[in-house]
């Protein structure tokens, strides 16, 4: 099992709560697969806290962790974001994204102060989530005719692979994440149907 062939995310969202000297930080992680993901969830807060002084955040996204973003959102800099994304990749997660709100108590903290505010909140946020380990999916198009259906969706079953687009008429069209670790395995299988056309999209996840 070498590491390429699997990522550590989390499946599921969490909260937690750090108060210093009044202020109170309110951290938000969720699981991500894209950058719209992200914004659509900012949003979210934005609306759900208007009082908010501080919306800050960092997030990554994907196999080689290239994607990712921090913002101190009127921080002094480098005193929000960045220690966000620390917690994030001290646990060697990926496709995740914390967003700490940020209710301003009255005193001043201090850069200091406010590291260890951020820190302390997403490493809270992320105590409350389960870390899952998930492979590394290479993503390919299926095109087959209708009478072929069974054997592909239960070879599909069978390598553990995600369906993310299906459309079943006469002639059948499915977009599947194949666990990288079973690739060889599992194309032989469908290129033994014959019929069967397969075709490697260029995105992977």
């Amino acid at each position: 099992m070498t590491e390429q062939d699997y990522y550590q995310t989390i499946e599921k969202a969490g909260f937690a709560e750090f108060k210093d000297r009044g202020s109170r930080f309110l951290a938000y992680t969720f699981p991500l697969t894209a950058v719209e993901d992200f914004k659509q969830q900012l949003q979210n807060l934005k609306k759900e806290h208007p009082k908010a002084v501080h919306h800050c955040f960092a997030y990554r996204i994907g196999i080689d962790g290239n994607q990712f973003r921090v913002s101190d959102d009127g921080e002094p800099s480098g005193s929000a974001g960045r220690p966000i994304l620390g917690q994030i990749d001290s646990k060697g997660l990926t496709n995740i994204g914390i967003v700490v709100v940020r209710y301003f108590g009255g005193t001043l903290l201090g850069v200091p102060g406010l590291i260890n505010a951020y820190k302390s909140a997403a490493a809270m946020t992320l105590q409350m989530v389960p870390v899952i380990q998930k492979s590394v999916e290479i993503l390919y198009d299926l095109q087959f005719d209708y009478t072929r259906m069974n054997e592909v969706m239960i070879l599909v079953k069978q390598y553990n692979c995600s369906v993310l687009m299906q459309e079943m008429q006469l002639f059948c069209q499915l977009r599947i994440g194949i666990p990288k670790a079973r690739l060889d395995d599992i194309l032989y299988k469908l290129k033994d149907l014959h019929t069967v056309e397969i075709t490697k999209t260029k995105l992977s996840r």
